[in-house]
């Protein structure tokens, strides 16, 4: 297994109920969220927050010392962190769909290992695996590997313990998994995220320069997929991603209430009050907006259910049960992609001029969705859920679908 990490500071006992304590995060980072966004960079300080709170193990087995927490309750922090900071919400779930990286893809004992020492040491799971991009090549050096090349859209790479990459094996032009200690001599994590949004989320590149890999730090294949199982982290990090959106647009809104009607509220007799709060027009494009944001909660909400139900089940999971739990999740990230972009582009019509104020950093909403809504755009699964709708053909699995 791989060699000792440095520990960072020591994570405090896991919480009793997280959606508390990530509501109290949630408010402590909102004051801080524009500053931040403006500011770009490693979000250390909200990391570490995260860090010292016992977060880091939700998704660890209880047998293995974690919360055991179940995607819903995962999916449901995202959402809440993305109200005010999509940035944290999108390196803090990526740490999430990490640490499961060795069950999806990897040996029971490969399995045990990460999650035991993930819990022991409290290490924080970036992310490299972009299937994508496939530069990065594992050759084998005797009895263990050389990883050479260059990934891209590594989010959360940056102080991360732990890097999942994804290298194509040259032999069978496989794409495989390995996991590695981030500060693994010849990994070179790059300053060249430039993006218009989601800028705390350190989602530039990462470089491997003759880095050494142990035979036991290589789990499996994403090409060679023998069962439904081993397709299913396209399943999780797509309703993911809907989650964010989600938080993205519930956030952006309320943002948006919450000027018009002033800061604090400004009670009935207020000229605030009197004046855009009561104009009809943005009263109506309100009703419109809102109407989007409920159709789009409810598509993500009933869509978490059946993806927890297919997990439970594992390896056992049919073809067909994880089709219908992919048509399901590309439905609801579509419409929320759809609701959140709307919601955060017209915000401006209704808090009308000042709400372009640098101040109040409400740009920053529809910035970031932009941003993460071309991770995988909503084409091909407009057409999947076309060929489902019309034809009952269940999409083929992909990375993305």
């Amino acid at each position: 297994m791989p060699e000792s990490l440095a520990s960072p500071a020591a994570p405090a006992a896991a919480p009793s109920d997280p959606r508390v304590l990530i509501d109290e995060l949630v408010e402590e980072f909102r004051s801080t969220a524009v500053a931040r966004d403006q500011q770009g960079g490693t979000p250390k300080a909200e990391r570490d927050r995260i860090r010292s709170a016992g977060l880091l193990t939700l998704m660890i087995p209880r047998q293995r010392g974690g919360q055991g927490a179940s995607w819903v309750t995962a999916f449901d922090l995202s959402r809440r962190l993305a109200r005010v900071d999509a940035s944290l919400a999108h390196v803090y779930s990526y740490h999430n769909l990490g640490v499961v990286i060795p069950h999806l893809f990897g040996s029971e004992q490969q399995r045990v290992h990460f999650e035991t020492a993930t819990v022991r040491e409290g290490w924080w799971w970036g992310n490299a695996l972009n299937p994508l991009d496939r530069r990065a090549v594992l050759v084998a050096d005797g009895s263990e590997f050389r990883l050479e090349g260059v990934k891209r859209f590594c989010s959360g790479s940056h102080d991360a313990e732990i890097l999942p990459v994804g290298a194509v094996d040259p032999a069978s032009g496989d794409l495989v998994v390995v996991v590695l200690p981030a500060d693994r001599e010849g990994i070179q994590l790059q300053h060249d995220w430039d993006a218009i949004g989601q800028r705390q989320t350190d989602s530039g590149s990462v470089r491997f320069e003759a880095v050494r890999v142990l035979r036991e730090e290589v789990l499996g294949s994403r090409s060679a997929a023998p069962s439904p199982f081993r397709t299913f982290r396209a399943c999780l990090t797509q309703l993911n991603l809907a989650h964010i959106f989600l938080g993205i647009a519930e956030g952006a809104l309320e943002e948006a209430r919450t000027v018009l009607l002033g800061q604090p509220d400004p009670g009935p007799g207020s000229p605030a009050a009197s004046s855009r709060c009561g104009d009809p027009h943005v009263i109506q494009l309100f009703g419109e907006l809102w109407l989007q944001l409920q159709a789009a909660i409810a598509l993500v909400e009933q869509a978490a259910l059946p993806l927890q139900q297919a997990w439970e089940k594992g390896p056992d999971i049919t073809a067909e049960e994880r089709g219908r739990c992919a048509v399901q999740i590309a439905a609801a990230k579509v419409t929320a992609s759809r609701a959140g972009l709307a919601i955060t582009s017209r915000l401006f019509e209704l808090v009308g001029a000042r709400g372009v104020s640098r101040s109040l950093g409400l740009d920053r909403h529809w910035r970031n969705l932009r941003t993460l809504s071309l991770h995988d755009p909503d084409t091909r699964k407009v057409e999947a859920l076309g060929a489902w709708g019309l034809r009952r053909q269940l999409p083929a699995p992909d990375f993305y679908l």
